[in-house]
């Protein structure tokens, strides 16, 4: 735990001068102030995390966790639970979604395997494996508090490694059969949000199989009685390895002071998390779009966060945050490129209009 409160202790608020310059320089711009909306929000927010007014995010990186739920025992995925480590090769051979779109927003996929069940070998695998799968939640803890921990240092340790290598901005990834059960359960218990709210259809479930999950969140709470007020032990209890790792990639971003780029709903979970153990690294995390799975507008809410895109999407993978990536050189190209009044030689507004 030492380990994890020194990573917190490192991490600080955004920079209000650096805010302050930018809002200035998209004053000058030539359009009337605040017309960009949203992509003004985030040129501010990237320019009070980085310290710098056009930071140069040109290095991208998408980490996709990867681990398997004991959870599944219970029937409640659309899919076969050996459908984790055979999409685990369809991101190393470069065929899947999350491949397609970083691809387009010229972003680099990491996947790691932080707990999938069997050996998995393939050269540009990270091997960070903590346990081979999480245990049934709906009988016991998912694992301990110590496995947990093990696991958010281990996404700690993957942006320090990327950092090193330069990369400036990492979006969430994951990969595991059965999380958005995991995630369910996460979101029930650290909110006063009700079972049926929170749970969602998951990879395609009908309406029996739906039901049928709402109960196994309801046993797994009731058995395990996670803490509200001790977001580890939530983790530990009910979460999963992969979200463990995300919790630790979303504070690694934060203490190395680059933003990190949200996916939908089971990497709002691991972000739920880690707002919950250091409210600060909220303001490090950009929210990409809005899942379809039903309780992911509540995660977000939760956390005061807004997101970016609406596309009815609900695959993961990291697939709305390697979108999102695009929204992000956008907002710095209009501040590296766009003429301001005077340089433009543009009449800029009159005192009465901006009144």
């Amino acid at each position: 735990m030492h380990q994890l409160n020194q990573v917190i202790q490192e991490i600080k608020p955004l920079n209000e001068n650096a805010i302050l310059k930018t809002l200035n320089h998209l004053n000058q711009l030539t359009k009337p102030p605040g017309s960009l909306g949203r992509l003004e929000d985030l040129a501010k927010q990237i320019s009070g995390i980085s310290h710098e007014t056009v930071p140069d995010l040109s290095k991208k990186a998408v980490v996709v966790m990867a681990a398997d739920h004991g959870v599944c025992e219970e029937g409640i995925s659309a899919f076969p639970q050996e459908v984790t480590p055979q999409m685990v090769y369809n991101f190393l051979n470069s065929g899947a979604a999350i491949n397609v779109l970083a691809r387009q927003a010229n972003a680099e996929v990491f996947c790691v395997d932080i707990g999938v069940k069997g050996k998995l070998d393939h050269p540009n695998l990270i091997q960070k494996k903590v346990k081979p799968g999480t245990d049934n939640m709906a009988k016991q803890a998912a694992m301990s508090i110590d496995e947990a921990l093990q696991a958010v240092l281990v996404g700690v340790e993957v942006v320090e490694e990327l950092v090193e290598k330069g990369y400036k901005v990492v979006a969430t990834g994951e990969m595991g059969i059965g999380n958005t059960t995991a995630s369910a359960a996460i979101l029930t218990a650290l909110t006063s949000l009700e079972i049926e709210h929170a749970v969602g259809r998951g990879t395609g479930i009908n309406d029996e199989m739906w039901k049928h999950k709402q109960n196994v969140v309801k046993s797994a709470l009731e058995i395990n009685q996670p803490n509200p007020k001790n977001a580890l032990d939530v983790l530990a209890k009910v979460g999963g390895l992969e979200i463990a790792g995300l919790v630790g990639v979303i504070l690694g971003a934060a203490k190395a002071r680059i933003p990190v780029v949200i996916d939908g709903f089971i990497s709002s979970a691991a972000a739920l998390v880690a707002y919950k153990l250091c409210s600060t690294s909220v303001q490090f995390m950009i929210p990409s779009h809005l899942s379809q799975e039903h309780g992911h507008q509540f995660m977000l809410q939760e956390m005061g966060l807004t997101p970016m895109l609406h596309l009815d999407m609900r695959l993961g993978e990291g697939t709305g945050a390697a979108l999102c990536f695009q929204l992000i050189d956008a907002s710095l190209n209009i501040m590296s490129e766009m003429a301001t009044f005077e340089s433009a030689g543009v009449s800029g507004a009159t005192e009465e209009e901006v009144e």
